[in-house]
């Protein structure tokens, strides 16, 4: 498993998109962030082999062409994308998805928080908990 510093941020709305970006960057977190609008983006990007793996997924879970849950659960069928960290951001607070999250191998769920400095908070923590703190999978097949 190769992976980059890269973050993948599949998010489809642009206003929560761009606010994400902002608060990244705002943050000190240097790492480059990679965009999918959408479900079938998402995988689209994880099936170009040549292509190194995030550091960092930030999933929403209503989104258009392909669900959420539906890429997590494809990232963690699959021997090459099982291990990348996933962290579910998303406006749901419903607990049918929280739990069906953890269910499928997300390593967080954070809901969006509506106001601003809330939302900054908590994108602010995720980059620098998931980008400086964790330790991430080391990039071989299995340990030992």
């Amino acid at each position: 498993m190769t992976s980059t510093n890269n973050i993948l941020l599949v998010e489809d709305n642009a206003d929560d998109r761009d606010l994400t970006i902002m608060v990244l960057k705002d943050s000190k977190i240097a790492n480059e962030i990679d965009i999918a609008g959408d479900g079938e983006e998402a995988l689209q990007y994880f099936e170009d082999q040549s292509r190194p793996l995030p550091a960092l997924v930030l999933l929403d879970l209503k989104l258009p062409k392909i669900m959420g849950l539906d890429v997590l659960k494809r990232l963690r069928a699959d021997e090459r994308t099982k291990l990348v960290p996933v962290v579910v951001l998303t406006s749901s607070k419903e607990e049918t998805d929280r739990y069906r999250s953890y269910v499928e191998g997300v390593n967080a769920y954070v809901v969006k928080p509506v106001e601003f400095d809330a939302f900054s908070e908590a994108v602010k923590a995720l980059g620098l908990f998931w980008l400086v703190i964790n330790e991430p999978p080391p990039d071989r097949e299995s340990p030992g």
